[in-house]
C-alpha cells in the first residue's frame, strides 16, 4: 500500500511537472523563443563534429560493459552515469549554443521522451494488471504459438503494449525451463519488433509516417510480405531452436513435481478497456489537430497534450481498479520502468548530436553517408542500423524526407504518389519507403536500445531471474547471426 502511495505521489509530482513546465522556464521563455526565430535558418546540424557525439558512445558503453565489470556498482547507481554523460554533453553544448542549444534540450524533452516514457509507463501499469493463469507448459509448440500470438498483437496493440502484455504469460509458462534466454531473445524480435510493422499503431516510425500523409493502411497492404516472410522464418528457427533445447533438458522438466491442471484464465480483463483507451488516444492524436501553444519556442500540440493526461489516467485508473492480487501474481515491480526512465533521459540527451548531424544531411559530418543513400537496399540498410542505436523515429522521418527531396515530391503529395494505380504514383518513392519503413522496424531488434520495449522485456526477463546477455553479448550471441542472414534474405527478395 505504502509503495502504491508513493507510486500515485509521484505520477502526480511528474504530471504537473509535465504540465507547468512552461512557467518552470518561464525566464528562459522570451529569450529562447526570440532565438529560435532569429536563428531560423540556424541549423547546428551542420556545425558539430561527429566528436560531440562521444557522450552517446559513452553512454551505450557503459550499458553494455557496466553490468558486467562493476555489476554492484552499476545496479545501484546506473541512474547518476546516465546524469554524468547526460550533463557531459549538455554543460558545454548550453555553454556554446546558450538559448538555441536550450530549444533543442527542450525540444527532445518535452516533444519525444516524456510522450515516450509517458506511453511506456502506461502500458507498463496496465500490462502488469493482466493475468493470464492455468496450466500452461513451454514446450516448443506452445512457446511457438506464444511468440505468433504476441507478434500479431504487435500490430494491433504496438510492440510495447504486445511485449507487456504477453512477456508475462511467457516467463511463466517457461518457469521450469533451465535455458531460457533465446526465448526472450526471439520475442524481442518477434513481438518487440517485427510484429509491429502492419500498421501506424504497430512502431512509432510507422506512425510519424501516418503523420505525414502516409495513408494508415498503407503500411498493411505494403508491408505485409516482408513481415509475412521474416516472421515465418524466425518463428521456424525459434521452434528448431527451442526444441533442441528442450529435448535436452525435458528429462528435468518433467522431473518436478506433478501440478494440479486448471484451466486457462485471464483475470484483470478490466484492464483491456485501458488498453484500447490508451489505442484509441494514440489514433486520435493521429487525426485530430486542434493547433499548439509554445513553451520556450517548443511547439506543443493540444492533441499530443491530451494523449498523454489520458494515457495518464488510464494508468492512474488501471492502478486504482485492479485487485493489488493480480500484480502480486505478475511479480510487478517498479524497477523495469524506472530503469528505463533513467536510462533513456541520458540517452535522449546526449542522442542530440547524432540526430541534429544526420538531419543536416548533405551540409553535416556524415554527409558522406547520406549522399551514399541512392538504392532502395540502401535505404533499407542504412535506415535500419542507425535505428539500431539511434531513436528509430527520427531516423526514419530523415530518410523519409530524403527520398522526398531526390524525387521533388512534397508531403501534400505523398498519398497520391503512394497510390499504386494511380496516374501520380511514383514507384520510386514507394519502394524507397517500403525500404525505410522495414528498416526502421525490423533493425530496432538488433540492440537493447533499438526500440522502446526491447529493454524493458530484457528488465522484467531479469527480474524473474532469466540471464540475460550483455549489450554486446546479445548483438554477438544473437541479433547479428540470428537477424543479419533474415535481413539478407528480405534484401534480395524485395529490395
Amino acid at each position: 500500500m505504502e509503495k502504491s502511495r508513493e507510486c500515485l505521489l509521484n505520477i502526480l509530482t511528474f504530471t504537473l511537472i509535465y504540465a507547468l513546465s512552461g512557467l518552470v522556464f518561464a525566464d528562459f521563455a522570451v529569450a529562447a523563443e526570440a532565438a529560435v526565430h532569429s536563428h531560423g535558418a540556424h541549423n547546428i546540424g551542420t556545425e558539430l563534429p561527429v566528436w560531440t557525439a562521444v557522450p552517446f558512445v559513452g553512454i551505450l558503453l557503459s550499458i553494455a560493459l557496466c553490468p558486467l565489470l562493476i555489476p554492484h556498482f552499476w545496479h545501484n547507481h546506473f541512474g547518476k552515469i546516465s546524469a554524468f554523460w547526460a550533463l557531459l554533453f549538455a554543460v558545454p553544448f548550453l555553454f556554446t549554443y546558450h538559448n538555441i542549444a536550450l530549444h533543442h534540450i527542450l525540444h527532445i524533452y518535452l516533444i519525444d521522451y516524456i510522450p515516450f516514457i509517458i506511453l511506456l509507463w502506461g502500458l507498463f501499469t496496465i500490462a502488469g494488471g493482466i493475468v493470464v493463469s492455468g496450466s500452461l507448459k513451454g514446450t516448443p509448440a506452445v512457446n511457438t504459438v506464444m511468440l505468433l500470438i504476441g507478434t500479431i498483437l504487435a500490430s494491433c496493440v504496438g510492440t510495447t503494449g504486445a511485449a507487456m502484455v504477453m512477456i508475462r504469460p511467457v516467463l511463466r509458462a517457461n518457469r521450469d525451463r533451465l535455458k531460457k534466454t533465446h526465448i526472450v531473445c526471439f520475442f524481442i524480435f518477434l513481438v518487440a519488433n517485427i510484429g509491429g510493422s502492419l500498421t501506424p499503431l504497430g512502431d512509432p516510425p510507422l506512425f510519424l509516417g501516418f503523420l505525414h500523409n502516409v495513408p494508415f493502411f498503407w503500411v498493411t497492404t505494403n508491408l505485409l510480405p516482408h513481415m509475412l516472410t521474416a516472421s515465418a522464418i524466425l518463428l521456424v528457427m525459434f521452434f528448431i531452436v527451442d526444441t533442441f533445447y528442450y529435448r535436452r533438458e525435458k528429462d528435468h522438466v518433467e522431473s518436478g513435481p506433478e501440478e494440479e491442471k486448471t484451466p486457462l484464465k485471464i483475470e484483470g480483463v478490466v484492464n483491456f478497456v485501458f488498453l484500447l483507451g490508451v489505442i484509441g488516444l494514440v489514433l486520435m492524436s493521429g487525426y485530430w489537430k486542434p493547433g499548439h501553444l509554445s513553451v520556450v519556442g517548443v511547439h506543443l500540440e493540444y492533441q499530443s497534450i491530451v494523449r498523454d493526461f489520458g494515457i495518464i489516467t488510464m494508468g492512474v485508473l488501471s492502478l486504482v481498479v485492479t485487485s493489488r492480487r493480480l500484480r502480486e501474481a505478475n511479480d510487478f515491480s517498479w524497477f523495469p520502468i524506472a530503469e528505463v526512465a533513467k536510462l533513456f533521459a541520458g540517452i535522449f540527451m546526449t542522442i542530440i548530436p547524432a540526430l541534429a548531424i544526420l538531419k543536416a544531411g548533405n551540409d553535416g559530418a556524415l554527409s558522406g553517408l547520406v549522399l551514399a543513400v541512392k538504392e532502395s537496399y540502401h535505404y533499407f540498410w542504412v535506415t535500419g542500423i542507425l535505428s539500431s542505436f539511434l531513436d528509430n523515429a527520427p531516423t526514419y522521418l530523415t530518410f523519409f524526407n530524403l527520398a522526398l527531396g531526390k524525387l521533388g515530391i512534397t508531403e501534400a503529395m505523398v498519398p497520391g504518389a503512394l497510390a499504386a494505380k494511380a496516374v501520380t504514383a511514383n514507384p520510386e518513392f514507394i519502394m524507397y519507403l517500403k525500404a525505410i519503413s522495414v528498416g526502421a522496424v525490423f533493425m530496432g531488434a538488433n540492440t537493447y536500445i533499438g526500440n522502446a520495449p526491447n529493454f524493458m522485456v530484457k528488465s522484467i526477463a531479469e527480474e524473474s531471474g532469466v540471464t540475460m546477455p550483455s549489450f554486446f553479448g546479445y548483438m554477438i550471441k544473437y541479433s547479428i547471426p540470428i537477424l543479419a542472414p533474415v535481413f539478407l534474405i528480405i534484401t534480395f527478395i524485395f529490395f
